[in-house]
């Protein structure tokens, strides 16, 4: 089990998905599976998409898994920001970005972290619609960059870079969300 800073939890880091493609299965570590599938315990255990995003508001579902659908079939990266209904039905924004590419045997696999978005969405404006980011926008190629790297080290097991890499990407989230200000 990964454990999340305390300072990134409290500043919007939900926590991180890993995604096999061909088996339609992703593993959620604690925190995005306590958000997002509404059960903790289902940390570190492949599942399907529907269970994955089991509290994703209704109005959201359809435009999100066909975005999720298509990065799966070509690869690249991904980004989308969704409500997500907890169990006690307040509504949390999230933002999803990751970057899908094929292994080092061809196989097609996913990375990438939720953040906590809500507090940019508070006030007299909700859009009605999420905030399109485009890959050419040289801060979503970092925060691309910054997720694969930051999926790297947790492979090497230094706690130091570790941090290091949790801050960076943090910091390129919480930049990111930021422009959803109005």
């Amino acid at each position: 089990m990964l454990i999340i800073n305390p300072a990134l939890q409290a500043a919007g880091l939900v926590g991180t998905w890993d995604t096999d493609v061909p088996a339609g299965r992703s593993v959620l570590d604690e925190g995005a599976a306590d958000l997002l599938a509404g059960d903790g315990g289902l940390a570190g255990q492949p599942m399907p998409l529907d269970i994955a995003l089991r509290r994703m508001h209704p109005d959201d579902r359809g435009w999100v898994f066909d975005r999720i659908r298509r990065v799966r079939e070509t690869g690249g990266s991904f980004s989308a920001e969704f409500r997500v209904l907890t169990g006690t039905g307040e509504v949390r924004w999230v933002l999803n970005r990751g970057t899908l590419a094929p292994d080092e045997t061809g196989v097609m696999h996913g990375r990438g972290a939720y953040i906590d978005t809500t507090d940019t969405h508070r006030g007299s404006f909700l859009p009605d619609r999420p905030i399109e980011m485009h890959e050419t926008d040289p801060l979503i190629v970092a925060a691309d960059r910054c997720i694969a790297a930051h999926a790297a080290i947790g492979l090497v097991g230094d706690r130091k870079l570790q941090r290091l890499s949790d801050m960076m990407l943090f910091a390129i989230g919480r930049t990111l969300a930021g422009r959803t200000r109005t």
